[in-house]
C-alpha cells in the first residue's frame, strides 16, 4: 500500500514541477499572450488543487519535503515516513523537469542560461535580491503554508475546502515571493529544473533545501502548539 503513496507522491510531483514550472519556461513571456507573473502564480495553484483532488485520499498529496517534513513536526505525519516521501517527491520533480527540458528546447531560441524556472539569490534572483532577503522570505513564506496546510485539514474544518485553501496560498505565496527567489517553498520544485541549468543554480540550491525545511517545521510547530486538537485530522483529506 505504501508504494501505491510514493507513486502517488512522485506524479503529483511530477505535474506540479512540469505545469508550474512550465508556466514559467513556455507561457509567462510568450509574445502577445504571456500569462506573466499573475499567470505562473495561478499555474502553481492549481497544479496542487488539481493534484490534491486527485491523490489526497491516497497519499495526503504533500509533492514537497517541506509540507512532509512539517507535517511530521506538526504530529500529522510519521518521521518514519519523511524518507521515502521525499525520495519520490524529488525523482518526480526531476521527471518533470526532464519532460518540460525536452518540449521547451524543441523551440528556437531556447537558452537553459535564461534559468529554465530556477531558484535564485543576488544576480539570480529576478528582482535581485539579496541571500538574506531570500533566505527570509523562504522561510516565512513556507511557515504561512504549512500554517496554512495545518488548518484546512484540521478535522474542524470546513469539509472539502481545504485543497482550495492551500491552492490558493500557493498562489498568494507565489504573488510575492517571485520577484525574490522566483519561489520555492518546495526544495523538489528547486531540485528539478537546478539539475538541468547546473553551475549557479546548483550552488544556491543549498538555500532552497535549508529555507523551506526550516520554514515548514515552524509552521507545523506553531500550529501544533496554537491548536487545541492538533492532530484532528480528517483521513484521507490533502495534506498539500
Amino acid at each position: 500500500m505504501n508504494g501505491k503513496k510514493y507513486a502517488a507522491e512522485l506524479i503529483g510531483t511530477f505535474w506540479l514541477t512540469f505545469a508550474g514550472c512550465g508556466s514559467a519556461v513556455i507561457a509567462a513571456a510568450f509574445p502577445q499572450v504571456g500569462i506573466g507573473l499573475v499567470g505562473v502564480s495561478l499555474a502553481f495553484g492549481l497544479s496542487v488543487v488539481t493534484m490534491a483532488y486527485a491523490i489526497g485520499h491516497i497519499s495526503g498529496c504533500h509533492l514537497n519535503p517541506a509540507v512532509t517534513v512539517g507535517l511530521a513536526a506538526g504530529g500529522r505525519f510519521p518521521t518514519g515516513q519523511i524518507l521515502p516521501y521525499v525520495i519520490a517527491q524529488v525523482v518526480g520533480a526531476i521527471a518533470g523537469a526532464a519532460v518540460l527540458y525536452v518540449i521547451a528546447s524543441g523551440a528556437a531560441g531556447f537558452d537553459l542560461a535564461k534559468g529554465f524556472a530556477s531558484n535564485g539569490y543576488g544576480d539570480h534572483s529576478p528582482g535581485k535580491y539579496s541571500m538574506v532577503a531570500g533566505f527570509i522570505m523562504e522561510v516565512v513564506m513556507t511557515m504561512m503554508f504549512l500554517f496554512i496546510i495545518m488548518g484546512s485539514t484540521h478535522g474542524k474544518a470546513p469539509a472539502g475546502f481545504a485543497p482550495l485553501a492551500i491552492g490558493l496560498a500557493l498562489v498568494m505565496i507565489h504573488l510575492v515571493s517571485i520577484p525574490v527567489t522566483n519561489t520555492s517553498v518546495n526544495p523538489a520544485r528547486s531540485t528539478g529544473p537546478a539539475l538541468f541549468v547546473g553551475g549557479w543554480a546548483l550552488q544556491q540550491l543549498w538555500l532552497f533545501w535549508v529555507a523551506p525545511l526550516v520554514g515548514g517545521v515552524l509552521g507545523g510547530a506553531i500550529y501544533r502548539w496554537l491548536s487545541d486538537e492538533p492532530a484532528g485530522v480528517v483521513e484521507g483529506k490533502a495534506a498539500s
